[in-house]
């Protein structure tokens, strides 16, 4: 720990050192005849020998720039470019000292255009109405980049460790290529394979549906979308990987990716096998597929999750065209395998009112998974105010698993009360179509529109398993279970809704909107248990008790009614109307039918605001009012006994959940500073929770329904500033985050009621040194504080500090070798007796590139064989410490081959 302090102190010094010997342009931008300030117009120095970028500024909203730079003996070029204003340019002989150029004036252009154009070259960034443009040409990258390197050049975009974007404080959750996505809208492949150098624009917008993006309405989301336009003359080849490795322990990786562009054409195929956990797609160029460390992030399209060592195979094949014109189509098919093997230690100490519970249970298993996925996007727009969109998704899955376990619960005496193993067995076949059908409709005055909305969803599960399990009672041996069963279930789910709309314009700014939503469901859930014949050695006999069938079938109609406010800096939509629900529940079970109708009147608002200060400065509020209805398990007093330790039981009387859901948040990005922070925080208040309340005796044994309360909550705040410095070929970037959670809540056990009030904590702390393109430095720092304090509980409080520090460094000198080292500690403070508190996790990899095209790698995964996964759950009813299998040291050799041919025109 003391070493990794040591550095980040190092890393400060650099900080202070950079900040220092800049020489600064400063100067007014304003319209040339009225004077008036202009705002978020781009300030751009380049060399006029090669028009590279030395570096660039923003204005302010009062038109005022500081451009930050470093002496220049050359001649250069000062450019100026806003949106609707024609490019101004000076020259400059030399840099070597503080110039205030004073009052900048641009002229109009006649006929104002929707972009800046400008001939020769482009802005590094350009701050339009509702996008934020960056040109990839401005940022130097090395010639094998990927786009995930180019994003992280461009100001105000973070990456953090699970590779989640954020973009001046919100959330990235689409990013396509050309409008449209590539192996699923969350575009993780494309951000680690891709070229950079064939994109030509980063284009960053607030995220929109469909209907906003043709209706063009302002987003009512608070998460960004990023697309990424390709070079026109770059449309036109072909790339790709190929990437093979074996290493010691019999580990394995394997993975392709092939895309061909051809106009607006495109197809891409990848592929992907390995037995070390990487559940998915990732050609990191330093880790490739390994898992753990700065490529531990979430991958697309996932195979599956879980905990254990996994194997995992998966074949992707995307299509994007346009067969004619007003068509755009998209379709994706995955064919995925996943096979996870686990074994899990956990001790859990139960929380009663007077006393308290001690459960340690162990348990192996292993489970197999299937699936063809299969989704299109068709999008027709017959002509410029009609569009249709056609989208059906099929998924066939097949699931195999097996599991072992025991456990035992001893009481606050430390007798043991009860005690329980067995083996169960599963296959479970599942098939969900759904198909979405839209058409958008606008009319000739602005601000008109009509859309309409039907959607199906259909599923069909089919499960056949088989348990053997015996439960013995220690006090109380005359209630011991042992089953040897055959469960055969059979779930169905018929989902049929429908969407109208209507927005109709009163005035410039102000819109009205009526909306009509319906929907049909029905879920029927069958569970025939037949016990094993001992004279036949075969499941025949059915079991009553341990069968059931149930129907629910929901339907419910919505009429809406709202306004939006359209405004230059100010946005504001809200809606209001009543869901009216009728719930028809019917049972049967040990031969006694129960019919069950409940009718529901809720009313529903949301709100949706933004204020706009500049283009880069902003605050964002979102509500929304929210309700859940009762499932028909947690209505019909129908008895769930296949746990004999915890049986379920419904609630007739169980009313709707209901709850208040606040968000705010605010951000602001100076790009003259390169410089940025947002503030973000929410709350769910819940007016009306559905709950389980439990009910134990002495052995142990729970007896469990569903209730109602009011008055808990949970909140959050979080903030998050950023700091980039450049001087020559050094870049530093400072990223200080916090995060803080409380939470009340509350529930009934042994009918008493209890409340449990939880604080957690989160400070962050991220550094970066990058040395042009040869040295690359990422230390980090992340502590976690949870603390839940107890009322009318066996205890008063629990506790918990978890510490995670990392350096992060990628070497690419000498030429042609690429040097990886990830170092991290980790430290759990509470974690109990028997689980290993702290362990160091070290990667290291390191490859050479024989030619352009073909690179031999060595990687060696957790050198120092100390990788675990102990950790410590707080709950308000358990404090839980668990342990699975995890990855232990190994070395892996691949062979990574590059290719790629675009016809490309000389510049």
């Amino acid at each position: 720990m003391k070493v990794i302090f040591s550095f980040f102190f190092t890393l400060l010094c650099f900080f202070s050192s950079f900040a220092q010997g800049n020489i600064s342009l400063t100067g007014k931008i304003l319209k040339d005849k009225t004077q008036i300030p202009i705002e978020s117009a781009t300030i751009y120095l380049i060399r006029a020998k090669d028009s590279s970028v030395v570096d660039y500024t923003i204005s302010d909203v009062k038109g005022s720039f500081k451009l930050e730079t470093k002496k220049i003996l050359e001649n250069l070029i000062l450019k100026i470019a806003a949106e609707g204003y024609q490019e101004f340019s000076q020259k400059i002989e030399k840099i070597n000292a503080n110039k205030d150029f004073g009052s900048l004036y641009l002229t109009e252009k006649i006929n104002e255009l929707n972009e800046v154009v400008i001939k020769g070259m482009a802005p590094p960034v350009k701050v339009k109405k509702d996008t934020l443009e960056f040109n990839a040409a401005s940022f130097k990258l090395r010639p094998d980049a990927n786009v995930e390197a180019l994003l992280r050049q461009l100001p105000g975009v973070t990456i953090d460790a699970d590779k989640k974007i954020m973009v001046n404080g919100k959330e990235v959750n689409q990013i396509l290529v050309n409008g449209k996505s590539f192996f699923g809208e969350d575009g993780k492949v494309a951000l680690q394979n891709l070229p950079a150098e064939i994109i030509k624009k980063v284009q960053v917008s607030d995220t929109k549906t469909e209907e906003e993006k043709f209706t063009k309405q302002t987003s009512t989301s608070d998460k960004s979308s990023i697309n990424l336009t390709i070079e026109k003359d770059k449309n036109k080849g072909f790339f790709g990987k190929l990437l093979a490795g074996y290493g010691t322990n019999e580990r394995y990786e394997g993975s392709a990716l092939m895309s061909s562009f051809k106009d607006k054409r495109r197809i891409s195929f990848l592929s992907s096998a390995n037995n070390i956990n990487a559940t998915g797609f990732s050609m990191d160029e330093v880790f490739d597929n390994m898992g753990g460390g700065r490529n531990n992030g979430s991958r697309a399209p996932r195979v599956g999750g879980g905990s254990g060592i996994i194997k995992s195979n998966l074949i992707g094949l995307n299509y994007a065209d346009e067969w004619f014109k007003g068509n755009k189509s998209n379709g994706n098919y995955y064919f995925t395998n996943m096979d996870s093997e686990n074994k899990n230690k956990s001790s859990a100490l139960n929380l009663l009112p007077d006393t308290t519970n001690r459960t340690e249970s162990n348990s192996e298993s292993n489970r197999e998974t299937t699936d063809h996925n299969f989704d299109f996007n068709f999008e027709y727009e017959i002509n410029p105010k009609t569009k249709l969109l056609f989208r059906p998704k099929i998924v066939k899955g097949l699931s195999q698993s097996h599991s072992e376990y025991d456990s035992k619960t001893w009481n606050e005496d430390n007798q043991l009360i009860n005690q329980s193993d067995g083996t169960n067995a599963d296959e479970t076949d599942k098939t969900n179509f759904v198909n979405d059908i839209s058409l958008f409709k606008t009319m000739k005055r602005k601000g008109r529109y009509f859309t309409a909305n039907v959607k199906t969803d259909n599923t069909n599960s089919d499960s056949n398993s088989f348990v053997n399990q015996t439960t013995l009672i220690i006090l109380d041996p005359d209630k011991n279970v042992i089953r040897d069963q055959n469960v055969k279930t059979v779930n169905q789910k018929q989902l049929y809704s429908g969407n109208l709309q209507y927005s109709e314009p009163v005035t410039d700014s102000l819109t009205i909107n009526v909306q009509l939503l319906s929907d049909w469901e029905k879920t029927t859930d069958d569970k025939k248990t037949f016990d094993l014949d001992s004279t036949t050695d075969s499941y025949n006999d059915l079991n009553d008790l341990y069968s059931s069938f149930t129907t629910s079938t929901k339907f419910q109609i919505a009429p809406k009614a709202g306004f939006s406010i359209n405004k230059k800096k100010f946005n504001f939509r809200f809606s209001t109307g009543t869901y009216m629900i009728t719930l028809d529940n019917h049972s049967l079970y040990t031969g006694t039918v129960t019919d069950l109708r409940k009718n529901y009147i809720i009313p529903d608002a949301t709100i949706n605001g933004s204020y706009r200060f500049s283009k880069t400065k902003g605050l964002y509020l979102f509500y929304d009012r929210r309700f859940s209805i009762p499932k028909a398990y947690q209505l019909l007093p129908v008895q769930d006994i296949d746990n004999p330790l915890n049986s379920y039981t419904g609630n007739p009387n169980l009313e709707a959940g209901k709850s208040h859901y606040l968000n705010l948040n605010f951000s602001d990005y100076d790009y003259k500073s390169r410089s940025g922070y947002y503030i973000y925080t929410g709350t769910t208040y819940n007016d009306n929770k559905i709950i389980n309340t439990s009910i134990y005796d002495k052995n142990g044994r729970q007896i469990t329904t569903y209730t109602n309360i009011a008055g808990t909550f949970t909140s959050y705040l979080g903030a998050n500033w950023q700091k980039t410095f450049k001087k020559e070929a050094h870049s530093f970037g400072l990223d200080l985050g916090l995060y803080a959670n409380y939470y009340l809540d509350k529930g009934y056990t042994n009918i008493q009621l209890f409340e449990a009030k939880t604080l957690g904590l989160s400070p962050s702390f991220r550094l970066s040194y990058d040395y042009g393109e040869l040295l690359t430095i990422r230390p980090s720092y992340t502590f976690n504080y949870n603390s839940t304090t107890y009322d009318n509980s066996s205890i008063a409080s629990s506790a918990n500090r978890f510490h995670n520090a990392k350096i992060e460094t990628t070497s690419k000198w000498p030429k042609k070798w690429i040097f990886g080292n990830d170092f991290g500690y980790s430290y759990n403070s509470n974690i109990s007796p028997g689980y290993k508190k702290d362990f160091y996790l070290w990667n290291i990899s390191l490859s050479y590139e024989f030619t352009k095209d073909i690179s031999l790698k060595v990687k060696v995964y957790d050198v120092l064989d100390q990788n675990q996964s102990a950790s410590r759950y707080i709950t308000p009813t358990a404090v839980i410490d668990s342990e699975n299998t995890v990855l232990k040291r190994y070395a892996m050799f691949s062979l990574l081959y590059k290719f790629q041919n675009f016809a490309t025109k000389k510049k």
